[in-house]
């Protein structure tokens, strides 16, 4: 069999443990408006017809972070297509895929910008289109999952630096303690967290409240951690990248504290280095 490598489910990055809880945690928070310069925070993205949720998850929170830690200095969008073509260990392609190994590639291996489909964003944007998921609307539907595109380690035509000079790194990367106050704290003074998630048949149809499960569990999804409020229940406010179509313009709120569906079992993250431009 296989060893227990990093390209394993059960792998797990180093847990980092908050010893000292902010005094001023405050009852709600939102990156949106906590990091309201930051472009990356306020852009729901679409991974189309290819299952790159996880893709999703890591580079936005790698995105939003990279904004947070230069105080606004640095705005890029990291590249989930670079990700998911790239980073063999982290078996994702269009298929699913190992959250941890994605934040160890980014560390280990750095990973370029690019952001929407269609857009001259970045070294690598995204290559599949938008399209409707469970929803309707003026977009085409999301149709089978879409083979992986090759790893192209090069940029697009006219982009101003290599592949290489324009990758970023991770000082460190870490999971946390399924803890609401470890979670909380990271996502306060770090940023958003990426968040794993089962989705249930009828989060497909989710448009706007709290979600609660009420079905079977179908797959498992990865999204990005924004925040929480306190309305008259305890929620996490994430975002999904099934583009502005879906939901509640994209987001979505879960019950907090309960582990609803598993958001709160595997938590990763990490700190940028700080970009050498």
């Amino acid at each position: 069999g296989m060893a227990l490598g990093r390209g394993s489910k059960k792998y797990r990055l180093p847990i980092r443990l908050h010893e000292e809880i902010p005094e001023d945690l405050p009852e709600s928070f939102d990156a949106r408006e906590a990091w309201s310069h930051c472009d990356s925070i306020h852009l729901i993205r679409d991974q189309s017809t290819c299952g790159s949720c996880r893709a999703f998850g890591a580079t936005e929170a790698m995105s939003d972070r990279i904004c947070i830690h230069t105080k606004g200095r640095v705005q890029v969008n990291i590249s989930a297509q670079d990700l998911l073509t790239c980073c063999h260990q982290c078996g994702m392609g269009c298929f699913g895929g190992y959250p941890s190994a994605a934040w160890d590639y980014y560390k280990d291996e750095g990973i370029v910008t690019g952001g929407l489909y269609g857009t001259d964003d970045g070294c690598q944007p995204y290559y599949f289109p938008p399209c409707e998921h469970h929803t309707k609307g003026p977009l085409p539907n999301c149709t089978d999952t879409k083979p992986t595109p090759k790893c192209l380690q090069v940029c697009r035509k006219g982009y101003e630096k290599s592949y290489s000079e324009d990758k970023y790194f991770a000082k460190t990367v870490y999971s946390l303690h399924s803890d609401e106050t470890q979670i909380k704290t990271e996502i306060y003074k770090n940023g958003p967290v990426e968040a794993d998630f089962s989705v249930y048949t009828d989060f497909l149809a989710y448009k706007s409240g709290v979600y609660q499960r009420h079905s079977y569990e179908l797959w498992e999804a990865r999204h990005q951690n924004l925040g929480w409020a306190l309305k008259r229940r305890s929620v996490w406010l994430v975002a999904n990248s099934w583009n502005q179509d879906w939901g509640d313009k994209g987001y979505f709120k879960i019950r907090r504290g309960n582990n609803e569906c598993g958001i709160e079992n595997d938590i990763n993250a990490g700190i940028p280095k700080e970009p050498s431009a």
